[in-house]
């Protein structure tokens, strides 16, 4: 007898190191979405951890092979004080990567914040809003909800019943909406500014969140 599909299924694993909490559960949900899938190809483990300094994090990480590192941060307006926590985070991401353990660190932002990949799940977000705070009606447009700040909406038990609204389907969508942002940003004629090896988009809305969860659900044969 022949042993059942899932138990050939490859085990994958994916790092990440996060700036806030919002982004560790959501990236916990998503493993959790995926592991439950009966369409997904392979088993995973999504690894994330909330550690703001890539090098901290890198030096106590102990893996035994060439690994890619994902680190997800906000981009919370163009202040200069806003640019240079950017450009810090970015350098510090260039030292993680001689360190000499085979890191490959890559840098998955959002611009203005978090929650833009939030509400791309469900609808457009293509305005450019001027700070975070903005994005609140969006928020409670996009998950029938009336908080009434950010600070009660990233509420753990908030933040994770508006995680209980969402569907493994609904990331997919948050992929393509977030492609169509970069999309529209290219043919508007921004072009993004390099530091350290890496790059980023200046105004908003716009972000590069996409590109690991893409990796993810595409290694996965879910997209």
């Amino acid at each position: 007898m022949s042993k059942p599909t899932n138990s050939r299924k490859q085990n994958l694993t994916y790092y990440f190191s996060v700036e806030g909490e919002t982004e560790y559960w959501y990236l916990k949900w998503l493993e959790g979405q995926i592991k439950a899938s009966s369409t997904a190809k392979h088993k995973i483990t999504i690894k994330p951890e909330v550690a703001k300094d890539p090098v901290s994090y890198v030096k106590k990480l102990v893996i035994q092979r060439k690994t890619t590192i994902w680190h997800l941060s906000d981009i919370e307006g163009c202040a200069p004080g806003n640019i240079q926590a950017i450009q810090n985070t970015l350098s510090r991401l260039k030292a993680a990567k001689s360190l000499g353990k085979s890191i490959d660190y890559k840098y998955g932002y959002s611009n203005l914040s978090f929650d833009l990949w939030m509400i791309l799940h469900k609808q457009d977000c293509n305005a450019e809003l001027s700070d975070v705070g903005k994005y609140l009606s969006y928020i409670n447009r996009a998950f029938d909800k009336h908080f009434d700040s950010m600070k009660e909406y990233k509420e753990e038990d908030n933040f994770k019943h508006c995680l209980g609204k969402l569907s493994l389907e609904d990331v997919p969508m948050a992929v393509h909406r977030a492609k169509a942002i970069m999309q529209r940003a290219e043919r508007d004629g921004y072009r993004p500014v390099q530091f350290s090896g890496y790059e980023y988009y200046i105004h908003n809305p716009s972000l590069l969140i996409w590109q690991p969860i893409e990796k993810i659900l595409s290694d996965c044969g879910i997209i």
